[in-house]
């Protein structure tokens, strides 16, 4: 998730466990600690523009890494706390902070090896927005509020708070679903594939993307009361022999065709506006449409040896947010779907 989010969470770890007047310096340990896996963003070549997908959200963020990754960040800080903490208090601040990071990660859509070296499955729960603020900024509060006023009830009761936000997640997630299985059935479709992410920022509008005979079809869910869909696009799913028969199946660009589309789970298609683009058709800014946050680009001319460009845009236009809004409010979303209500 972003910094603050994962700062905050990280922070109301340790005010849990340890005592009340060390609230403040244990909370700041455990936001420091709770930020350090995010360092893996570092991990980076000039040369290599695929690199940092594959580093970022592994070993930093994988089960087996938390002792180590907070014991270096125990070490680091130590020097700070050691006033007020005797190392072992330091440490498990620490580790309270690291181990929340991967876990609630693992609750976003993007991905995170928490089982890596053992596994390279990207675990994604689809259960909250990597950015959202109904979730963040209570939170925030009470760690600020457990630390300022140094009592535990206020971090019991922002710890609960993320539990129940994501636990909520999970129940809409679950509904997203369940309502793009009634819209493909509706359309005649049986799904090879189906997957509900996320919104902007909400855990009421959902992009949702499943596969039917060789192409996949793009919608928003909205799960209100009631179920609505807002129908969207459609995009013929990658198929490398005949989108790029010029490509040299031994070519690095080849190669990073295969590590993009390991990132992206292969949801990869053509930019319906450059030729020769591979999107990830599962994230946008408006749910119900394919209009790519990152993609790669492959070049004709280029050696054996060249890797393909990564571009990104997460560009949010007035009108893809006029969009948006009409969605939250319904009033795109016209297709309702018998799905039940929350609860």
């Amino acid at each position: 998730m972003d910094p603050i989010s994962q700062g905050a969470i990280g922070a109301v770890a340790p005010q849990l466990i340890l005592k009340r007047e060390k609230f403040r310096v244990a909370a700041l340990l455990g936001c420091l600690a709770g930020l350090a896996p995010d360092l893996d963003v570092f991990i980076q070549s000039s040369t290599d523009p695929l690199l940092f997908l594959e580093y970022h959200r592994q070993f930093t963020h994988a089960l087996v890494f938390i002792p180590i990754g907070a014991t270096i960040v125990a070490v680091a800080l130590h020097g700070f706390a050691r006033r007020r903490l005797r190392f072992r208090e330091t440490y498990l601040a620490c580790l309270l902070g690291y181990a929340t990071h991967g876990l609630l990660d693992a609750c976003t859509s993007y991905g995170t090896l928490l089982l890596w070296p053992f596994s390279d499955y990207r675990v994604a729960w689809n259960n909250v927005s990597v950015v959202d603020p109904l979730f963040t900024l209570p939170l925030l509060g009470l760690v600020i509020l457990a630390a300022v006023r140094r009592r535990r009830a206020f971090a019991v009761a922002g710890l609960v708070w993320a539990l129940g936000y994501v636990a909520f997640g999970a129940v809409q997630h679950q509904r997203a679903e369940a309502a793009g299985e009634r819209l493909a059935a509706e359309r005649g479709h049986q799904p090879l594939r189906l997957s509900a992410k996320t919104g902007f920022g909400n855990l009421l509008v959902w992009k949702l993307v499943y596969e039917h005979d060789g192409r996949f079809h793009v919608d928003g869910i909205r799960t209100g009361w009631s179920a609505t869909a807002c129908p969207g696009a459609s995009a013929v799913r990658l198929d490398l022999p005949r989108d790029f028969p010029w490509l040299n199946p031994s070519s690095q660009q080849a190669l990073d065709v295969e590590r993009f589309r390991w990132f992206s789970s292969d949801y990869l298609a053509l930019d319906p506006h450059q030729p020769n683009r591979i999107i990830d058709v599962r994230y946008s800014v408006v749910p119900n449409t394919i209009d790519p946050l990152w993609g790669i680009d492959l070049d004709p001319s280029a050696t054996p040896d060249s890797h393909v460009r990564y571009f990104v845009d997460r560009r949010a236009r007035a009108e893809q947010m006029g969009t948006y809004w009409r969605m939250l409010t319904g009033e795109d979303c016209p297709v309702r779907l018998d799905v039940p209500p929350p609860g």
